[in-house]
């Protein structure tokens, strides 16, 4: 049944002749196999790189969106991969998307996932058999990944983490949330210095104490941050102006759709929170500026908000960056500093080209809109900073 199983996600069978065969089989032989091949198609991209929350996101982005079982599915693979090992083997990174997911053992037995599948989410065990084939269709052409994360059952890591403080992080959210539900530009700039202010001071603090403690075992990694699409190569930029400003550096990866941002721990919470802020000030303010769409608007519509992305992102950058220039000139104790900045940025950058020996620059974006252009300034110039 495993061997009919693989022919058929790997397209050696033709898809309707293979499914219609598992639909007469006798149910006691074909369940127990597909959830073993569910789970061994999960673990071998666990095992290679993937961490919960991206296999999800990546099986939702080719196709689960119209299938919601698929993610469903997944989610289920995670808490199936999980039990298997003792909490204290697994990182605290894996166990916190985990949790995120809500990955736990619903089911009674193994043999028994289907049926009860088909049964919570009120469809017939032929459909749910469907759907899970397509997910190992998705599967099993997932390739390995980068290891960014250990997987369950290797060592979690040890070594001391760089964090923002959460007493800042809410004061930061609380100021971000006011910046974005205000429609006063004037309001939000204040709410803009403040944000900047708190993050840029902690920042270098960290920094400099890090630089000063001998017995600090601090060292880069790396997180896989989210672009969705549309406008996915505009939004990526976004974040690479935001990474680039925050001492951090990145890889973005199109057919995954995900930016590998490489930094201190600290650097590349604040470069999480801001890029995330400043989508919604994106969003919202290119929805208030946008010209009409309709059939005949609708090119016209689409270089607009590309147009506007790119500013915004291009203006966004130049913010930034002087901001974090002003920061440091600021700064107390400012040639301590300096090299101990020089030398994370140096760790980053290597730690960057260990995992990615070999990249390519990508293309820019094209500006076929001035208006939007302009417009992506004008809400750059408006939008709130941390």
């Amino acid at each position: 049944m495993k061997r009919q199983i693989d022919a058929l996600v790997r397209g050696a069978v033709a898809y309707e002749d293979g499914l219609d065969r598992l639909a007469v089989a006798p149910a006691a032989q074909v369940d127990p196999a597909l959830f073993a091949a569910l789970n061994e198609a999960a673990a071998r991209l666990f095992g290679g790189g993937w961490q919960p929350v991206e296999l999800h996101r990546a099986v939702v982005r080719r196709g689960g969106t119209d299938r919601p079982l698929l993610g469903r599915a997944v989610i289920d693979a995670v808490a199936a991969h999980l039990r298997d090992f003792p909490r204290r083997g697994v990182d605290e990174r894996w166990l916190a998307q985990a949790g995120e997911l809500d990955a736990t053992v619903w089911w009674s037995a193994d043999e028994r996932y289907v049926t009860e599948l088909a049964a919570k989410h009120r469809r017939d065990r032929i459909s749910a058999i469907d759907d899970l084939l397509e997910l190992l269709t998705v599967l099993v052409h997932l390739p390995k990944i980068e290891v960014l994360v250990p997987p369950p059952g290797t060592a979690p890591r040890r070594s001391r983490k760089s964090t923002v403080d959460e007493r800042l992080l809410e004061r930061v959210r609380a100021l971000l949330a006011k910046a974005e539900s205000t429609g006063y530009p004037a309001e939000a700039e204040t709410y803009t210095a403040k944000a900047q202010e708190l993050i840029a001071r902690h920042a270098i603090d960290e920094a400099l104490l890090a630089g000063l403690d001998s017995a600090a075992e601090l060292v880069p990694f790396a997180r896989r941050i989210g672009v969705d699409h549309p406008y996915e190569g505009e939004k990526a930029s976004l974040l690479s102006a935001v990474a680039e400003a925050n001492r951090c550096h990145t890889v973005w990866s199109p057919d995954y759709g995900f930016t590998t941002v490489f930094g201190f721990d600290a650097d590349i919470d604040a470069v999480d929170l801001l890029y995330t802020s400043l989508l919604v000030q994106a969003g919202r303010a290119m929805a208030k500026a946008e010209p009409p769409g309709g059939k005949a608007g609708r090119a016209r519509l689409k270089a607009f908000r590309q147009s506007f992305l790119v500013a915004y992102a291009v203006r966004i950058g130049e913010r930034l960056a002087r901001a974090s220039e002003l920061a440091l000139a600021e700064a107390p104790q400012r040639s301590d500093l300096l090299p101990v900045l020089r030398s994370r940025d140096e760790q980053v950058r290597e730690t960057m080209a260990r995992v990615f020996p070999r990249t390519v620059r990508g293309r820019g974006s094209r500006v076929d809109s001035r208006e939007g252009w302009e417009s992506g300034r004008d809400a750059a110039d408006r939008a709130t900073l941390l």
